[in-house]
Order: structure tokens, then sequence, then C-alpha cells
């Protein structure tokens, strides 16, 4: 560094002069960053609240379905019910004719199938039961069946919501059901009915229950984690595993030692295996706590299948991000990825805008709807929309990758060349081929021949260089890992 520096100044004085050349271009470098970071989380962080965003006012987006076996009061009933009730905080219910269901089954299905998120029916002989409890026109049994609705609703099909709209709405309308046939019936009931008797007057008391039908119970508490961290979790794992595999790759030079067809070979072997771990593992600790969730070794198959897929997608995603972004910004493209992922299954389309919809597109949504497919034992299928997403993101991904592992071995060859040391003599001819020498590229050019280099002194712009594209080459990565090499 002596040579460098002026023969009349003291390190003082160039230490001094360096602050005051470097203050300005600083301070302006970390005010670029300071307001781009603020505009990158308010960005990010406003589009997942703004998904739920008066959400409150789309609950009638949920769809019910409403049929009547019975033809007689107890439908009526729910039908006025309805009408209290109805408005932008209550799911919309939709009446059907016994011709369009003609059986219980049926409605049963149409929820399984996802068209409706629940389903009420009036069971056939309700109004006739409820008669013979309290004894209308004749002595009450007060014993005769009294359920005379049927709910039928999915709590695994975004568990948080699906037990805080969908079925609490439901009793909600049951209570009003109640209410309802209060006032089209109570006064000519208290007229006729016998109500000195214990099992009429409870009959009374408690005219219209219903029947629950959960298509699949999903209780434990860490239901909440299925469609939230259990999605972010298996993004980050690829970042982290490319950030090792980069790392340990730079310090075996691995990118200018073998072709770049080799290297592109390893990396998808690797992330296979990698993925294919990690999926297993995230399975098996949704498996551990499922406590009573009533699941199989078949559910835990197809979900380790379908982590893997969408591991495999978030591996390649980032393998071409991180190639074709700039190393400044990588990591706003790694936070946006994860949250706006994050943010197409942290809650249900109906309760979101509809620009939101877009998210459609994105590998975690499908995954999301696929594994609620498989816990719901083939209850909301999407197969016909998810699988074609999650492997066209697979299909075109995989070409891509390969590409950017061909770019980074060029330049990480590059970074070689540039860091070669410049004789200050003039360079001799070669000496002669190594035609033994293993390369991705031609000994001859990768090794610029051998020279003369005796006095040879490395220029500190070349050295830049190549660092700059080493770190292009290997970025992102960890510190180099500790071996016995």
């Amino acid at each position: 560094m002596s040579a460098l520096r002026p023969p009349d100044a003291s390190p003082a004085k160039v230490t001094k002069i360096s602050a005051k050349e470097i203050l300005k271009p600083f301070l302006k470098a970390l005010a670029v960053s300071f307001i781009l970071l603020q505009f990158l989380f308010l960005g990010d962080l406003s589009y997942v609240y703004a998904t739920l965003f008066k959400s409150s006012n789309r609950v009638q987006n949920f769809n019910f379905l409403f049929v009547d076996y019975d033809g007689g009061i107890v439908g009526q009933s729910v039908l006025d019910a309805y009408k209290r009730l109805e408005g932008e905080s209550f799911p919309t219910l939709f009446p059907s004719s016994i011709e369009q269901f003609p059986n219980p089954h049926q409605v049963r299905n149409t929820v399984c199938d996802g068209t409706y998120w629940a389903a009420m029916y009036v069971n056939p002989g309700a109004t006739a039961n409820l008669a013979a409890a309290l004894g209308v026109g004749a002595a009450g049994t007060g014993s005769a069946n009294l359920k005379s609705l049927t709910v039928i609703w999915n709590g695994a099909k975004y568990p948080a919501f699906s037990q805080s709209e969908v079925w609490p709405n439901m009793e909600a309308l049951v209570l009003a059901t109640r209410s309802s046939y209060y006032l089209r019936n109570a006064s000519y009931i208290i007229g006729s009915a016998d109500l000195e008797n214990e099992q009429v007057l409870n009959a009374f008391l408690d005219p219209v229950q219903a029947t629950e039908i959960n298509l699949q119970p999903t209780n434990q508490g860490d239901r909440v984690f299925y469609n939230t961290i259990s999605m972010v979790m298996p993004i980050l794992q690829q970042f982290f595993f490319m950030m090792a595999l980069n790392g340990i790759s730079a310090q075996f030079h691995v990118f200018t030692k073998f072709s770049w067809a080799i290297n592109a070979l390893f990396r998808a072997v690797v992330a296979t295996l990698y993925t294919f771990i990690a999926a297993l593992c995230t399975t098996g600790y949704i498996w551990g706590f499922r406590e009573d969730w009533n699941v199989g070794a078949k559910q835990f198959v197809l979900s380790w299948m379908v982590y893997w897929l969408y591991m495999k997608i978030n591996f390649l995603v980032f393998e071409i991000m991180t190639t074709f972004l700039s190393i400044a910004f990588v990591p706003f493209g790694v936070l946006t990825w994860i949250l706006v992922n994050v943010a197409s299954t942290i809650s249900p389309f109906e309760l979101n805008p509809s620009f939101f919809r877009w998210a459609y597109a994105l590998p975690s949504h499908e995954a999301y709807q696929l594994l609620v497919q498989i816990w719901s034992d083939g209850c909301e299928s999407q197969l016909y929309r998810a699988l074609p997403i999650m492997f066209s993101w697979w299909i075109v991904c995989v070409p891509i990758a390969v590409l950017c592992v061909r770019y980074r071995c060029i330049t990480a060859i590059q970074a070689e060349r540039a860091s070669v040391p410049v004789s200050e003599t003039v360079q001799q001819a070669p000496k002669g081929r190594s035609d033994d020498r293993t390369s991705i590229s031609n000994s001859e050019e990768y090794h610029a021949a051998e020279t003369d280099t005796s006095v040879a002194k490395p220029i500190p712009e070349r050295e830049d260089e190549a660092v700059r594209l080493e770190n292009l080459a290997y970025y992102p990565s960890y510190p180099p890992w500790p071996t016995t090499q």
C-alpha cells in the first residue's frame, strides 16, 4: 500500500481525506437503501393486509345450499329466518328443489366437491314429527325426533375460517329458524298443546334442532398453521439450502472444475434429494402433532408428494431469481415471493377483493388446494386446475434453471480469468498445450496459456472485477464451510 500513497502524505492525512471522500457517497447509498427497504416492507405488507381489508363485508360470498325435503312449516321457517339474516356479513343461501337434489346424499356430494361451503336440508317428515312431539291435534309425545335439519360442512377447508364464518353462521340460521317457527306457529301451539306435559314443554322450548355432518373434523390447535407457516417454511428451506449449496460450490470451485452440464445435473440431483427429504420432514411434523385428526398413511404419502413438488418448484424459482436479479435486489425478490405466496393461502378467495384472484397462478395456492383435497379424503377436488398449474411451473422452470447454471459457470470462469496476474513484462508465447487438463472450457482459453510471470503483479481493478464476477456466480451463499481439505 505504501507504493500507492503519495510520498509526502502522512497516514493521518490520507485517512482524513479518504473519510471526506467517502462520507457523501456512503450517506447517499445508505439513504437509498433506507428508502427502498421502507417501500419494500410497506408494499409487501400492504398487499398482505389488503387481502382481508373489509372482509366482513364479503362473507356473503360464502355459498350455502338449502333443500327442503319436507315441504312444511320448518322449511318456510328457514327461508323466513334467512330473510332476516341476509346481508353482506352473512353467507348467501341458495334454495334448490328436490328435483335437482333428489336425495340427501347428493347434497353431501355437492358440499364435498366444493360447489358450496356448506348445505342445510330439512329432513323428510320434519313437520309431522314436530307436530307429533307437540301434540298438535292429538296427545303430544314429546319424544318424537326433533332433528328437523341437517347441516353439512367441511372442517378441513381453511379450518380457521370454516370454524369462524361457516359453522357459526349455520348455527345462527338454525336459531333464527326456531324464532321464525315461533312467529308462525307459537300462538296456535300454546292454545292446543299440553304444555303441562314436561316432554311437550321441552319440545316447545326447542322445536327445531339440527344434526351436524362435518366431512373432516379438524379441531387440533395446529390447524391454524396448515395454510400459513406450513406454506412459508418450505419456501424458506429452499432459499437457505441454495445458500449452503452455493457456498460449498464456491469453496471447492465446482463451477470451474466441471462442465456446466455436469453442474446442472449435479444440482438437479442434489435438489431433488434435498426436497424429497425436506418434504418428508414437513409432512412428518404435521402428522406428529395431528392429535385425533382422522388422517392415515394414504394421506401421509400423498401430502409428502405434494410438498415435494411444491419445494422443487420453489428451488427452481430461487435458482432463476438469484441468477437474473441484481445482487442488491435479491432480498427484495425473495421477500416479495414469500409474501405473495402466503397471501394466496392465508384466507379463502371468497373473502378477498377480486384483484387477488390472480393468485390462482401461484404454486402455494394450488399446493394448499391439493392438500385440502387429500386431508378431506377426496373432497374439494381441485386436480383439474392445481396439477396443471404446478406442473407448468416445474416444466417452465427446469430449462431456465439449466441456463442459469450455465450462466453461473461462465461467470465463474470469467472471475478466475480476471484473478490471473497480469505481467509487467512482455508476455511470451505459450510453451505448450496441456491436453490432460479438465475444465469447463478449452484448456488454452481457460488458463490463458503458460507464460513467464516471474515479475507479475495483480492490478487492483482486475481483483475487484474478479470478486464481482465470483459473487455473481456463487450468490447467494453462506461463508465458506470449514473442511479438512
